[in-house]
């Protein structure tokens, strides 16, 4: 039997991924979009990218700020996934905008008698408050909401993520709720359209900061991450879990900026040299909020579990840090998105 998934966000660069998945595996797939004029873009990056049976997607309008549309959209859903989320890091309104966003589609989704949410959330939810470097974070961790130096964007997503969990522990219906928890998400793109993470590389070609913070860091590629969500939609035992989403090991900014320098030496020139003495940035973090985020993600314990997914959704990263940063930077090449 055909089932059919909604994907809010259908034109993101996750969503995009995702939508390529569901349709080569055969899913029937409606995608939400705020205006319905992108369908034209979202249609040419999968007949671009090779997507089969384009003719299972249709789109609907619906915007997570109004509850106009949420309800035509769920029509005859099985399941939902919740990639698209209104945060904006310079709006001071978006931690009530990010949870009333859920709640919005967790509420249309229970009505409708949808199966499953799966909510794209982020490892900002679960490790930032883990500072033992000789544990293991897994999903059973929680991020302090008031940890020091926590992003505007952390601190939101991380409130949207727990709304919805008391959302599904307070109702008592059918509807089940399953979160994804990636680290930093880059790979290659179907258009465009990159994620937030992408800032980070192009910072780095663009010269900012003169000297390199030594800052360690988690990657996942756009397309396993995208495997792993498409997986919790009808895994047995998928419901009520929280998946973090990893490649193995870690890169720090200086190795990804040495890279860079060794393979796509022709837009490394304005690379930084020089890698930033820690007790500098935990200096300024006493007076800089972007020293202070920088400074938090240095004493992030990195060493991170996947064995849920593995055991639960029999999933397996299939790119390596080394191949994700120059696949990011190849599309940074191919799109003209560099600084």
């Amino acid at each position: 039997m055909t089932k059919n998934v909604l994907v809010t966000g259908g034109n993101g660069y996750l969503g995009l991924h995702i939508i390529l998945q569901l349709l080569n595996q055969g899913y029937h797939v409606r995608a939400t979009l705020r205006q319905l004029d992108k369908q034209t873009t979202v249609r040419t990056a999968l007949k671009e990218n090779q997507a089969q049976h384009r003719e299972n997607l249709s789109f609907v309008a619906a915007d997570l700020t109004q509850d106009a549309g949420w309800a035509t959209a769920m029509q005859n859903i099985d399941y939902v996934l919740s990639v698209a989320s209104p945060v904006f890091s310079n709006d001071p309104n978006s931690d009530t905008t990010a949870t009333e966003g859920i709640l919005r589609i967790l509420k249309a989704a229970q009505q409708a008698h949808v199966k499953r949410v799966v909510m794209t959330a982020n490892f900002g939810a679960i490790g930032f408050s883990n500072h033992d470097q000789t544990s293991i974070t897994t999903e059973a961790d929680w991020t302090d909401p008031n940890e020091k130096g926590l992003s505007a964007y952390e601190k939101f997503k991380l409130i949207a993520e727990q709304a919805a969990w008391q959302f599904i522990e307070q109702s008592h219906g059918s509807l089940e709720l399953t979160t994804i928890n990636p680290v930093a998400i880059m790979g290659p793109a179907l258009d465009a359209h990159v994620s937030g993470s992408f800032d980070l590389l192009k910072n780095l070609l663009n010269g900012r900061p003169k000297m390199i913070p030594n800052i360690p860091l988690n990657l996942i590629d756009v397309r396993d991450v995208a495997d792993l969500h498409i997986r919790a939609l009808t895994a047995p035992y998928a419901g009520g879990q929280r998946f973090l989403a990893s490649a193995a090991g870690q890169i720090s900014l200086p190795e990804i900026a040495a890279l860079i320098r060794q393979k796509r030496p022709q837009i490394a020139q304005n690379i930084p040299t020089k890698t930033m003495p820690d007790l500098l940035l935990s200096s300024a973090a006493l007076f800089n909020q972007t020293a202070r985020e920088g400074n938090l993600l240095v004493h992030v314990n990195r060493q991170l579990s996947t064995q849920k997914a593995q055991d639960i959704l029999k999933w397996q990263p299939h790119f390596d840090n080394t191949t994700i940063v120059l696949d990011s930077i190849d599309t940074l090449i191919q799109y003209g998105l560099l600084p």
